[in-house]
């Protein structure tokens, strides 16, 4: 028998209009469901009319059932893993189950979906052509302010998620540790009704956030810092690229990192290794 496919499956993040076709021809097809809680997805399965047995299947599920789950499909069952919402293993459930899967043999299909951290960069009026996602920020008070001190020369847009409660706990150590005037954007509820996006320092979103209390999925978006050019020449920033291309890095992204992070092009940088090859 041929064995079955697992399929990854993003699903709406607060919007149930943004569910995909090939989504809902999926859920259709599969033998089973296994979802982070059964009372969330079937909100989901009962607005299109889809009735599909579940299996719960989340962070604390363990071996037990991921075997379970790896057997199945095995055996040929047709599987779809999704979340509550979002993209299973993207800070959700869903990474162990698709190791094990891949060392199995087992095949899999990711069935795209909507991406809350994809969104706010969008319309965050940021840099999106380098930026990195941290997934949410530390819960501990010492480990974020650690994360935050690191991140202090970063020249990429950094995106976070974060709870609503943990907010202003947040935002005041970036305050502390990136001073009043950080620039930074804050996204919350972005496929819902009464989505929201703020703009400006964080003594303001502070400010905000005390009189407005935080709800709902939120995105914290910091700005890249541009280093500053007239302190370093352009064989300094030939250097660190070559090394970043010696690190394995592919050499157009290479290119890309390093004129943004120090403000320049990306033909002035391409110039000067033709100019002066090793």
């Amino acid at each position: 028998m041929e064995p079955g496919i697992l399929y990854v499956c993003g699903t709406p993040i607060g919007n149930l209009d943004d569910v995909s076709i090939r989504l809902l021809k999926t859920l259709r097809s599969v033998d089973l469901i296994a979802c982070e809680d059964t009372r969330n997805t079937i909100k989901l399965l009962n607005r299109f009319k889809i009735k599909k047995p579940l299996l719960s299947y989340h962070q604390y599920s363990g071996n037990v059932r991921e075997d379970y789950l790896l057997e199945e499909l095995r055996g040929g069952k047709m599987i779809a893993l999704v979340t509550d919402a979002g993209m299973p293993g993207i800070s959700d459930p869903g990474p162990e189950l698709v190791k094990k899967a891949i060392a199995a043999g087992i095949k899999i299909e990711v069935i795209p979906g909507p991406s809350a951290f994809t969104a706010a960069l969008a319309i965050s009026g940021l840099d999106s052509s380098s930026f990195i996602f941290y997934g949410f920020l530390p819960r501990q008070h010492n480990q974020r302010r650690n994360l935050l001190k690191e991140l202090q020369e970063e020249c990429r847009t950094v995106i976070f998620y974060e709870a609503p409660h943990r907010l202003l706990a947040s935002l005041a150590d970036v305050q502390d540790i990136l001073g009043n005037d950080q620039p930074l954007v804050i996204g919350r509820e972005l496929t819902k009704k009464y989505q929201e996006m703020q703009r400006g320092t964080v003594a303001e979103m502070i400010k905000h956030y005390q009189i407005n209390a935080p709800r709902g999925e939120i995105c914290l978006l910091l700005p890249g810092r541009q280093k500053d050019l007239s302190t370093t020449s352009i064989e300094q920033i030939a250097e660190e690229t070559r090394q970043l291309i010696k690190q394995g890095l592919d050499k157009k992204e290479a290119f890309k990192m390093k004129a943004h992070e120090y403000g320049i092009k990306k033909s002035q940088l391409y110039k000067y290794f033709l100019d002066f090859p090793e």
